[in-house]
């Protein structure tokens, strides 16, 4: 969640796995080569909404169960194609079976995708120390801008926002969405910063001047 209640501290953000999502199909290299019409399995809005504004002619269909249950319906046919988190598929060890990773630039990630925080009791100063260790600041970072312009939309995973803000050096950049479910309009900002929060707010400013209030509202 954007917000932890008051009892809870976030203790580390691990090292993050690839944020990007995977394209999984038995037939096809990746989503420009699906024929007119193709089903994709998909069950996350912001997904949903990328894919239709880059291929409105494909039909998206809902996509449940665990990530070997998902892989076993594309196997099967069901589908032509799934698209999930490669963060999962990876701690899975089924690499082998991702058939290519959509780049950001075309499904910008959601908020935090392929990072695992840590919670613990607040005022718990023993367990923070010992997991000290595993705080990534780099992930830490990057996933505390993406969260802050998430919480500045005030979307949750309903919504068709994405956020993926990546180092370079002392510079953070942040890439964000937000859509219509139905692919008919996508908005997009890409910033620059230091400070993680500043340039979370900033962006979700930024795309609420661009209209992303009247998306969200509706």
């Amino acid at each position: 969640p954007t917000e932890l209640q008051p009892e809870f501290h976030l203790a580390a953000v691990m090292k993050r796995e690839d944020p990007r999502d995977a394209f999984v199909s038995s037939n096809f290299f990746d989503i420009s080569e699906l024929p007119e019409g193709a089903r994709v399995g998909t069950s996350s809005l912001r997904r949903q909404s990328q894919l239709l504004a880059y291929r409105s002619d494909l039909q998206v269909l809902p996509l449940r169960g665990n990530i070997d249950s998902r892989m076993k319906k594309v196997q099967a046919g069901e589908y032509d194609a799934i698209i999930l988190a490669a963060a999962g598929v990876s701690r899975l060890a089924l690499n082998p079976d991702i058939t290519c990773r959509i780049p950001p630039d075309l499904m910008c990630p959601a908020a935090g995708q392929g990072a695992l925080g840590i919670e613990i009791r607040n005022g718990d100063a023993q367990t923070l120390d010992l997991l000290k260790f595993l705080d990534d600041g780099e992930a830490r970072a990057t996933t505390l801008c993406e969260r802050t312009l998430l919480q500045a939309l005030g979307g949750g995973c309903q919504v068709p926002i994405g956020a993926l803000a990546e180092m370079k050096g002392s510079l953070l950049i942040l890439n964000a969405m937000v859509g219509r479910p139905d692919g008919t309009q996508i908005l997009r900002h890409k910033a620059e910063g230091r400070d993680p929060e500043k340039l979370g707010k900033e962006a979700a400013a930024a795309l609420l001047g661009k209209g992303a209030d009247v998306i969200l509202r509706d």
